[in-house]
């Protein structure tokens, strides 16, 4: 009787990876802010130091480490770059073309966050000095790597998921109706109708009336709205 044949490995091809396959994993930080007195978006970038992008804006990134989870480095990175901490950071996707690196084979993955640039203390005073630019001005403007094409994928899931992003963290706790357009407009990149964004907005429940009113403007104050997050129904 001939002894059965073992199985064979099906992991046996992991034994190549070391010579077969070298690669690295990053993470790259998208972070959107919004202008409410420009009623316009930032972006949050750095300097690329590496030809043949070098003096090219960035994407704020760097290096997964080897035994680190990949939203936590997400976090590290944002926070060693920028001294920014406690912002929440939304997965985007992974960008693995072959030569999107000039180093070799770099996979990374992109995290998107909306804040407010009043409210957030940037660490600007030693390298890679962060700093907020238009996003309107960077759109017409190459970027180092393949940034342009995350920052602009990035862009475009956060206007496909208007209504599921956080963007109260764009505003004030307490906002006009108008302010609120215009946050929208911005996101969008593109003009809303004042009366059809009003009465189709407030068909939502993702904001309420309050009791609050404009204070210190010279026209007639306007009423102050805040989000309610329980709201889903989209009809923008």
């Amino acid at each position: 009787m001939h002894s059965k044949a073992p199985e064979e490995n099906i992991n046996k091809s992991i034994k190549k990876i070391d010579s077969y396959f070298k690669s690295a994993l990053s993470v790259d930080c998208v972070i959107f802010g919004y202008d409410k007195e420009n009623e316009e978006l930032l972006l949050l970038t750095l300097k690329s130091d590496i030809p043949p992008y070098k003096g090219l804006h960035c994407l704020v990134g760097d290096l997964v480490q080897i035994n680190e989870n990949i939203d936590d480095a997400a976090t590290r990175v944002l926070r060693e770059r920028t001294g920014i901490d406690n912002v929440f950071l939304h997965q985007v996707r992974a960008f693995g073309d072959v030569d999107r690196h000039p180093v070799g084979r770099v996979v990374t993955v992109a995290y998107y966050a909306l804040v407010q640039p009043a409210s957030i203390k940037l660490n600007t005073d030693q390298p890679p000095h962060p700093t907020w630019k238009s996003l309107e001005n960077l759109q017409s403007k190459p970027m180092a790597f393949d940034h342009k094409e995350i920052l602009h994928e990035s862009l475009l899931h956060i206007q496909n998921h208007i209504l599921d992003i956080p963007v109260e963290s764009m505003l004030p706790s307490h906002f006009t109706l108008s302010e609120l357009q215009s946050l929208y407009e911005a996101i969008l990149q593109k003009p809303l109708d004042k009366r059809n964004f009003r009465k189709k907005v407030l068909k939502l429940n993702l904001i309420r009336e309050t009791s609050r009113v404009q204070k210190n403007v010279t026209h007639r104050p306007a009423k102050l709205y805040t989000f309610n997050r329980e709201g889903k129904e989209s009809v923008l």
